[in-house]
């Protein structure tokens, strides 16, 4: 696994793993361009408060989402630091890995000596 010193696994996996939901993709989609408060969420995705509030939870808890509190209302933001995290951890592997040939599994590797 392409991994840096800085990054580490677990963080890298709690990234995708809220991102594995399509609940929580249409979440992300919604926070794209503003911040908006739960209430506003629920109603934009006919979802109900507790049901929301789980998916938000686990947004959270992977750094994806940021949390501001005014008055009563919980406001909710993108974290683009995080994508960012995610990003170039996919960029790891487009830049650094070799596309490779299909092997079967009777064939021997093959050993490249230049």
């Amino acid at each position: 696994m392409v991994t840096t010193s800085t990054t580490p696994v677990k963080q890298i996996a709690a990234g995708f793993h809220a991102l594995s939901d399509p609940l929580r993709i249409q979440v992300i989609e919604l926070l794209r361009s503003h911040e908006l408060c739960v209430c506003e969420l629920c109603d934009r995705l006919q979802v109900p408060q507790p049901k929301l509030s789980f998916h938000l939870k686990t947004l959270k808890e992977a750094g994806l989402v940021l949390t501001r509190q005014e008055g009563r209302w919980i406001y909710y933001s993108l974290n683009l630091s995080q994508f960012v995290v995610l990003e170039h951890y996919l960029a790891e592997y487009r830049r650094f890995s070799p596309i490779l040939p299909t092997r079967y599994c009777d064939s021997p590797p093959s050993i490249n000596i230049s």
